[in-house]
């Protein structure tokens, strides 16, 4: 009976996994959404791997599916002349804006966004949903800096990062957005980011897979109702988006910066929420990133549309961690390390850090981690997206390409030509268990990529 009931719900578009009970026109909660999404996300490439091109066909199926619904106007051109595209639905009196991809290599939201129209679109009879569609009015710039995205790298092809021209407007992709504001006016406005993989909630040890913001307007961060209004939303995505990443949602520095966009919006009368999609742990962090981002906006805007909005305690923002910058990719404990430079052994921990980057591998983009040894010592103060209890193991550089676990190796002795254990050396390296008469067993080859 429960199967044929959600083989119902989906066919009248109701997402399935709503739990029974549920109040009519009740948005489903976060874990919910997350489950939705799971089964009803749109095919698409790794965030990084997203071009200009994917978009423009993105926005093509997005406008043919639901034309009364998803309207889109070509809003201006990048420098190299891909095009800069505005997506509108809703027909509601709150207008609001979005806009992804603002620096080319951050490109978690725009795949996102592209999933929130499916969700809107899939389900607009839906209560909720419905209630959205009425209430507001949905403005999103799914690409705002299509050159940069095609490398990918965080400025634009005059080498300007976009998001620092809001005064000066040197660059064609600043005047689209400026442009674009200025013609809806638009009360509240989502600006979304990525940032670093050293990013930490506070001093945690925890990754900030997702920082926020209510941006300030001036230098002193004064307070209008917009953006008390901005700090609230804040908190509603906090709430929605803590239950999939525990301890991993921070508060990005509100330092007022004059030559940004979203300070000048916040100025200008379009108060903004900052979203940062950050580091997450696990083989496959692209795909909780996308589903935090988009349980994230479908709360936000759903309180938006209620009005629930208003009734939210902003200190649930106020209280959040300040991002810090004390995350590593890898931290191997405790190990007993033979660099390769001919110095003694000593016990120390080791931080592998650094950033993900696109290749080229047999003419395939791939995703991949650049990542190099960033420290040696005592790193307890650092946290990591793994840990690496290595007591009582030997940690040396990864003499052989061909050495895998379980093989039984002698050291070589003296000074390994190539390959050492040291601050901006590849974060590649072995861990050896001693079996005694000078041989050491592979327990495990440690490599980023």
């Amino acid at each position: 009976m429960r199967r044929r009931l959600v083989v119902l719900l989906l066919i009248l578009g109701v997402p399935a996994g709503i739990g029974a009970g549920r109040a009519d026109g009740d948005l489903p909660s976060p874990v919910e959404l997350a489950a939705v999404w799971d089964r009803m996300h749109l095919p698409s490439p790794l965030p990084l791997l997203v071009r200009h091109g994917d978009v423009v066909a993105a926005i093509a199926r997005a406008t043919a599916a639901t034309p009364d619904l998803v309207q889109s106007e070509v809003i201006g051109a990048s420098v190299s002349g891909r095009s800069i595209s505005h997506l509108s639905l809703g027909r509601g009196p709150l207008h609001v804006l979005l806009w992804s991809q603002m620096h080319g290599d951050e490109p978690t939201a725009t795949v996102a966004l592209f999933d929130v129209v499916h969700y809107l679109q899939s389900n607009r009879t839906v209560p909720h949903v419905a209630r959205i569609l009425s209430a507001l009015t949905l403005h999103m710039v799914p690409m705002l800096n299509p050159d940069g995205a095609e490398t990918p790298e965080r400025r634009n092809a005059q080498g300007i990062d976009i998001n620092r021209d809001a005064l000066r407007l040197q660059t064609p992709e600043g005047r689209a957005l400026k442009a674009l504001r200025d013609r809806l006016n638009p009360p509240i406005g989502f600006n979304l980011h990525n940032q670093n993989w050293r990013t930490s909630a506070g001093r945690t040890g925890r990754p900030a897979a997702m920082s926020l913001l209510a941006v300030a307007y001036d230098e002193p961060r004064s307070e209008s109702p917009g953006r008390v209004r901005a700090k609230k939303v804040a908190a509603i995505i906090r709430d929605a988006v803590e239950p999939l990443a525990p301890g991993m949602v921070a508060r990005y520095d509100d330092e007022f910066e004059v030559r940004a966009f979203g300070d000048n919006l916040t100025k200008w009368g379009t108060s903004v929420v900052l979203i940062e999609t950050g580091p997450f742990p696990g083989p496959d962090p692209d795909r909780a990133l996308v589903r935090m981002n988009v349980v994230a906006l479908l709360t936000a805007l759903d309180a938006l549309a209620t009005g629930r909005v208003d009734t939210v305690d902003p200190s649930r923002y106020e209280t959040l961690p300040f991002n810090a910058s004390n995350l590593l990719h890898t931290l191997v404990v405790n190990a007993t390390i033979v660099t390769g430079t001919g110095v003694a052994p000593f016990v120390a921990d080791i931080g592998l850090a650094g950033s993900r980057v696109v290749r080229d591998v047999s003419g395939q983009r791939r995703v991949g981690f650049d990542a190099r040894i960033d420290d040696l010592g005592d790193l307890r103060v650092y946290g990591a997206l793994e840990t690496i209890d290595a007591t009582g193991l030997t940690a040396a550089p990864l003499w052989d390409p061909a050495l895998e676990p379980g093989a039984v190796v002698r050291l070589p002795e003296g000074r390994l030509s190539g390959a050492t254990i040291a601050v901006g050396q590849p974060a590649t390296l072995v861990l050896l268990r001693p079996e005694g008469s000078g041989t050491y067993r592979v327990e495990r080859v440690v490599t980023v990529e």
